[in-house]
């Protein structure tokens, strides 16, 4: 016993160890919050700020819808995720990025937008303002003098990169902008981040700075080199820049240079004052300003000769799309993949069309974009859309996507191969009797050819003792002859063939009887179902939908699968406000099944309810 108390021991303290640390896992794990802030609660016409939606403690988070504020253009400019782990505990923060342009003057609130926090969950955002002025002036900030006056330039410098001065609006115009800090300089921090002035254009989200050293005129600097991109939002003359930089270094606070001590090698008095005290004290941190020069781009409209298919697509690009499942039945759904490559603004590159949508139900599209580069101007960008089918069909139409092209000064349109499928379903055709079959597959009867008159007998009796038949004949009974039961089978292949023909009608009877009633149950299942408040939201509106169809292919004598709003609505004569409710409660339930669910998640409230149970109990034929 001893022994055994003893080896149990420590597996004994190993678990009171192990549950101790889920224990402490358990009560750090973070609650999900949401925060939302403005780059700037003030700016100016076509002067962009930027904002900011934060969730921190949710693994998963699903972003706000559009952001619609009349008078203002809000669009996303991507997600940025971190992961941190800290005593066992794992935590979460996603930034989703939005840029807003101001397009008049005025206060501007922006709504508490919903974010998702998985488990059914929501947050909100506060309510933000933000102030549009006429005027671009800035106020001048004051600084004071001091004994640690530093001159910018014998620090560093800082330059910007256009590689064009022409572009179009929308297009992508790559900028590099390099910071240049002496490597001798007593370098605190590089700067929090390049400020690019200017307004009528957008910039796409610094990504993290590279460093290098480079010698320059025989100086040795240390660099930091910054990508971004900028888009024309109106045509005109447009001035970019300065791009202006506030690095830290740290001055000497006074005191002359100690003669005894050697000259700094680059001889300067800023550096000379700084070195000459061995232990690089005292000395304070000092903020510096390093602007660029500013650059001027020509900024050329599109041309007005737009295809219906355009959506604001700059730049160049290639589609590669297609399908599964290759056969379906008519009603069931079938996922397109299409994806863009190239290189533009693929923010505005929305999800390619069929270019004959006749016969087809669309469901909302989903995307992901995987960037080539450090920016996000080049990539790839992957939508996929749900398509039914409501009729048989032996192809997907090509997908249709059109883009302007800068470099040929024209708009594109590309196409892609249709994709074969085969669609099958729909009313089985009308059964036709054996009988007839049998004789419309029976060769026709020849018709009896004229003979030639032969000339009449003599009627004596001597001709006919010595005329002789011309073939033999025989006088064997009746049943005895091949003929006989030749004749026989007619009548006989008829009748099979009716009797055939009557069993199969029987059996298509029974199982369309057999169909009407298990519609006729799902359909009442599934009404006792709405009544419950128990389903999810997604649940909840594909019963519901379902329902209808249930219904409507019983009014119909058509598949549930190929019932659409439309069709629902034709069948039961719906007036226009029902009709639109109905198409809504449609639009909601696909975009829950085929686009990963809602924006936030909203919960269906139980007047919601109600009104979805009293429309679908009131469709009558």
């Amino acid at each position: 016993m001893s022994a055994l108390s003893h080896n149990s021991l420590p597996h004994r303290l190993a678990a009171a160890i192990c549950v101790l640390l889920l224990s402490v896992a358990a009560a750090g794990a973070q609650q999900p919050s949401v925060t939302a802030v403005l780059s700037n609660s003030e700016t100016a016409i076509a002067r962009p700020v930027q904002l900011e939606i934060q969730v921190t403690g949710a693994s998963n988070p699903t972003p706000p819808a559009e952001i619609v504020v009349d008078g203002l253009d809000i669009r996303s400019a991507g997600t940025s995720r971190q992961y941190s782990m800290q005593n066992f505990s794992v935590s979460y923060s996603f930034t989703f990025n939005y840029t807003i342009m101001p397009l008049r003057a005025g206060t501007y609130k922006i709504p508490p937008q919903t974010v998702g926090v998985g488990g059914g969950k929501t947050l909100q955002t506060p309510e933000l303002t933000l102030n549009v002025v006429n005027s671009t002036g800035r106020q001048s900030r004051r600084q004071p003098a001091d004994a640690g006056a530093v001159d910018p330039a014998k620090i560093g410098f800082v330059e910007m990169l256009l590689p064009k001065e022409v572009a179009y609006v929308g297009e992508m115009v790559p900028v590099q902008i390099r910071m240049g800090l002496l490597a001798r300089a007593p370098i605190e921090s590089p700067g929090s981040g390049i400020q690019i002035a200017g307004q009528g254009f957008t910039t796409q989200k610094m990504p993290e700075r590279r460093e290098t050293i480079e010698t320059i005129d025989g100086r040795t600097y240390q660099v930091w080199i910054f990508k971004t991109a900028i888009a024309a939002a109106r045509p005109g003359k447009l001035e970019i820049g300065p791009a202006q930089i506030n690095p830290v270094v740290r001055v000497p606070r006074g005191g002359q240079r100690n003669p005894s001590l050697p000259r700094d090698l680059l001889d300067d008095p800023f550096f000379n004052n700084f070195f000459n005290d061995p232990a690089f004290a005292p000395s304070m941190p000092k903020e510096i300003k390093l602007k660029s020069e500013s650059a001027t781009l020509e900024v050329k409209p599109l041309p007005p000769d737009a295809p219906p298919t355009f959506a604001g697509a700059v730049g160049n690009f290639s589609i590669r799309a297609d399908a599964n499942p290759k056969r379906a039945q008519i009603g069931d759904p079938i996922t397109t993949t299409a994806t863009i490559h190239g290189r533009g603004n693929f923010d505005r590159v929305t999800a390619p069309v069929l270019e004959n949508e006749s016969g087809w139900h669309k469901y909302p599209p989903s995307d992901k974009f995987e960037r080539d580069d450090d920016v996000g101007i080049s990539g790839a960008k992957t939508f996929e859309t749900v398509f039914s089918a409501k009729e048989r069909k032996d192809k997907v139409p090509p997908l249709v996507f059109s883009f302007f092209d800068p470099v040929k000064e024209n708009y594109v349109t590309l196409r892609s191969d249709a994709i074969p499928v085969r669609i099958e379903g729909g009313a089985a055709p009308s059964a036709t009797p054996a009988v007839a079959a049998a004789d419309a597959s029976a060769p026709p009867a020849a018709a009896p050819s004229p003979t030639a008159a032969t000339p009449e007998a003599p009627s004596d009796i001597l001709h006919q003792m010595t005329r002789r038949p011309a073939s033999g004949q025989s006088f064997g009974p009746l049943y005895a002859r091949s003929s006989f039961w030749l004749a026989q089978l007619v009548p006989l292949l008829a009748l099979a063939g009716f009797v055939a023909w009557r069993m199969r009608q029987s059996r298509l009877d029974n199982l369309e009887a057999q169909r009407v009633a298990r519609l006729r149950q799902e359909a009442a299942e599934l009404q006792r179902s709405l009544r419950a408040n128990g389903s999810s939201p997604q649940e909840y509106l594909a019963n519901a939908s379902r329902a209808v169809q249930l219904k409507t292919a019983l009014a119909q004598n058509v598949e549930p699968n190929a019932v659409d709003a439309e069709l629902a609505a034709a069948a039961f004569r719906l007036d226009e406000a029902q009709s639109n409710r109905l198409r809504e409660l449609f639009a909601q339930s696909d975009e829950l099944r085929y686009s990963g669910g809602r924006n936030g998640g909203h919960a269906i409230s139980a007047e919601s309810r109600r009104e979805i149970v009293e429309l679908i109990e009131n469709l009558h034929a």
